[in-house]
This record gives C-alpha cells, sequence and structure tokens, in this order.
C-alpha cells in the first residue's frame, strides 16, 4: 500500500514534477502573471521574472504558456538546458517554434524568414510570444546581442516580437553583458519565498487537489516546515512528501512535529535552518536553500 491510498488521496500531492492540476494562484505568482501579460499585449519586447532556486519560476512559465491562447497568440517555451547555447541555435530555435518552415542554415536568410513569419502573425492579428526558462544559462554577450536583435524586428509603431526571460537571479548579470539589451527591460518582476501564511494555504491547496478531505498536517508543524524549507516552494513539497511517507509507515492519523523534525533530520536540514522571514531573502539564504536542493537531488 502506498501513502495515497492510506491517507485516501488520488494522487501525490507534493510531486515536484510540473502539474498544472496543481498551480497555486499566491498573490505574487497571480502579480507577476497580471504585469507579464501586460507587458505582452503592449508589445513592451522584453519583460523579466527573476526568483531564487524552487520559487516558481517554471511553474509559472507553464502557466503564462497555458494562458496564451491560439487565436490571439503564436507562443513558445524554450529552456536553456545548459551555458553552450549558440546564437545560432537560438535563433533557429525561435524561427521553427514560430512556425518558420525549413529554416535557412545561413544568418541573414533566416533572419528575413523570420521577419516574413512575424509579418504573417501581425497580419493574422497575433502576437508572437517567446518565453525562455533558465535564462540564466544565456551567459554570452554575444547571445544578448542576438536577443537586441530579435526585439529590432519591428514595424512602424510596433514590436512584432515579445521576449520574457525566467531565471535566477544571475540573469541580471546576463543582462548587464549587453547594456543596450539590459535597458529594453520593460517590465521586471521578482518572485520571493512564500509567508508562512501563504505556506499554510499552499498545503492545503495541493492536499485538496490531491483529493484530501482533511487536513493531514498537525497545526503546529506548518511553521516548522516553513522554517526548513525556507518558504521554498519545493523544498516544502519535498519535505511534505517525506513526512506523509513517514506518517503511514508509522501509521499515524497525522503529521506530526516528530516525523518532521526526523524527516528534516534526513534531508539534511536541521542544523541549517533557514530564515523564516518568508518575503525577503538574503543572498545567504538563497545560497544555503541551493546547497539543500543540489544535496535532495543527489539523495533522490
Amino acid at each position: 500500500m502506498a501513502y495515497t491510498e492510506y491517507f485516501g488521496l488520488n494522487r501525490e500531492p507534493f510531486s515536484n514534477a510540473p502539474d498544472a492540476r496543481f498551480y497555486f494562484n499566491s498573490e505574487q505568482h497571480s502579480q507577476a502573471l497580471v504585469r507579464l501579460m501586460y507587458a505582452i499585449d503592449s508589445n513592451k519586447g522584453l519583460a523579466v521574472t527573476i526568483g531564487g532556486v524552487g520559487t516558481g519560476k517554471t511553474t509559472l512559465a507553464r502557466r503564462m504558456l497555458d494562458n496564451l491562447p491560439e487565436d490571439r497568440y503564436e507562443s513558445s517555451l524554450l529552456v536553456m538546458v545548459h551555458s553552450g547555447i549558440t546564437p545560432d541555435w537560438i535563433l533557429t530555435r525561435i524561427a521553427m517554434q514560430l512556425g518558420v518552415e525549413s529554416p535557412a542554415e545561413d544568418r541573414l536568410p533566416l533572419l528575413k524568414q523570420l521577419y516574413e513569419r512575424l509579418l504573417e502573425i501581425d497580419k493574422a492579428g497575433k502576437k508572437a510570444v517567446v518565453l525562455i526558462d533558465e535564462a540564466q544559462m544565456l551567459q554570452t554577450r554575444e547571445l544578448m546581442e542576438e536577443f537586441r536583435g530579435l526585439l529590432n524586428l519591428e514595424i512602424p509603431g510596433k514590436k512584432l516580437l515579445n521576449i520574457v526571460f525566467f531565471g535566477l537571479p544571475e540573469v541580471e548579470d546576463c543582462l548587464r553583458l549587453d547594456e543596450p539589451l539590459a535597458q529594453r527591460v520593460a517590465v521586471k518582476y521578482h518572485l520571493q519565498s512564500l509567508s508562512l501564511a501563504t505556506t499554510k494555504s499552499y498545503i492545503k491547496h495541493r492536499l485538496q487537489v490531491a483529493g484530501a478531505n482533511r487536513m493531514l498536517f498537525a497545526p503546529d508543524v506548518i511553521p516548522v516546515i516553513h522554517r526548513y524549507a525556507g518558504g521554498v516552494p519545493r523544498l516544502i513539497n519535498t519535505i511534505c512528501d517525506n513526512c506523509l511517507f513517514e506518517a503511514f509507515m508509522r501509521k499515524l492519523t497525522e503529521v506530526d512535529l516528530k516525523t518532521v523534525h526526523s524527516v528534516a533530520g534526513d534531508l539534511g536540514l536541521l542544523n541549517q535552518p533557514v530564515s523564516s522571514g518568508g518575503q525577503g531573502e538574503t543572498h545567504g539564504d538563497l545560497d544555503e536553500i541551493e546547497s539543500m536542493l543540489d544535496r535532495l537531488e543527489q539523495q533522490i
């Protein structure tokens, strides 16, 4: 028997795998979406969303993509999986994602193809949008210059392409590699860790989506989970998932403090509790959280 069956759940409530059903529309994620949609609908060109490790940037990017109906937007999401990406790869991939058939191998013909495709999209009354996740991987000046060039594809009074970066705070350093591009950022939003109150709502939300008909965590454990996780959604998920498994193994009806402390110890969090302040992390906090997540991924 899995813990989902034991607790009467129809799916795992705290998986870190992307799942639109579990999207939690927190106040800051809602505000971020409103601002990013404003940037796109106003043809601002470039918008940037910045957040620490595990704060929900990828979740937000996927949510935004889902909120761009095909009859109004020609959109795509590109994930930068490593720092060895080249300007030619970026240009070709964006052209293909926006519907350029048989992209030319040479740069100038490809740019012409992309420009003509963007004109077609505009003529159809749609907006072209490219979302770039893990944008901190764009670590060369040549890449930043490439994006600046793409933003120059326009007609009088209107930009033909809107780009949204989602990345770690290091994306600011990437932008500074090309100052003219940095000056073109029209909208910038910073995602913070969750407050204690929002963490409680977040845990309840995920349990409800998974089919829970009651709260499976004792009231006094939520602040402790929040403290160990530093309000970071990904780390909250990891702790809660392990806690439910441990509670199942111990045949408990709910997660208690002893279980939370035990799980924190197993995950290596007891000696490094993160600040419980929620909406204002320091760089030191972010470094600790990133280190924790790296250790957890290695264990998994």
